[in-house]
């Protein structure tokens, strides 16, 4: 098997409607596919070549701050932390300085972390 690129990370949620808030609204994402209805169903934002994916009403399949992890690259560092202090966003480490990035550590409203990082010139 040769794997070729990472389709897509994907997180479990369970409050659509915050979630799509969240994402959207305070990250600027733009939604690119949903598939499903109601209580279960797959919301799809591309970013680069990427795609981070919210899947919900999977059974068994929960949010989970320790889970795994996404680290979205920002073009503005500061501007992000703006924004992400004026919705009121739970930080859960941070921000700090590394000898190579910026970056601190949030909550999305079901609880997932989302790393917002920028890389140092």
């Amino acid at each position: 098997m040769k794997v070729t690129e990472i389709a897509f990370t994907c997180y479990p949620v369970k409050d659509v409607k915050a979630a799509r808030n969240f994402y959207e609204q305070v990250l600027g994402l733009k939604a690119e596919r949903t598939f499903g209805e109601g209580n279960m169903g797959w919301i799809e934002y591309d970013i680069g070549p990427g795609t981070l994916a919210l899947g919900y009403g999977v059974e068994g399949w929960n949010p989970n701050a320790g889970g795994g992890s996404v680290g979205l690259e920002v073009a503005d560092f500061p501007a992000a932390m703006e924004k992400i202090k004026a919705a009121g966003v739970k930080v859960a480490t941070g921000p700090f300085e590394t000898p190579v990035c910026h970056m601190v550590v949030v909550s999305d409203p079901d609880g997932n972390s989302i790393t917002i990082h920028k890389r140092k010139s």
